[in-house]
């Protein structure tokens, strides 16, 4: 089974939603757990605002489509959000 890009998978998702696409990053991170991938969105505030919505629906909708990416390669998708 190939294995998924998830910095780019999830750069996918997040730039069409923002104001400034090309000043949003990901970056994925070690993790102490060893099924688990940690990718941290880096957005300006404004375009942070926007990506984790109210009450943080959109970011859990984002979360959502990341761990369906990471189920077929039986990993866990931990999402966290920064602002630059």
């Amino acid at each position: 089974m190939a294995e998924i890009n998830y910095e780019k998978t999830l750069i996918d998702i997040v730039r069409p939603l923002c104001s400034e696409p090309d000043a949003v990053m990901v970056k994925q991170m070690e993790s102490m757990k060893e099924n688990e991938i940690v990718l941290y969105i880096y957005a300006p505030n404004n375009d942070l605002g926007r990506l984790i919505g109210k009450k943080g629906m959109m970011a859990q909708s984002i979360r959502s489509m990341m761990q369906v990416a990471g189920k077929i390669n039986h990993k866990r998708i931990n999402i966290r959000f920064e602002a630059i």
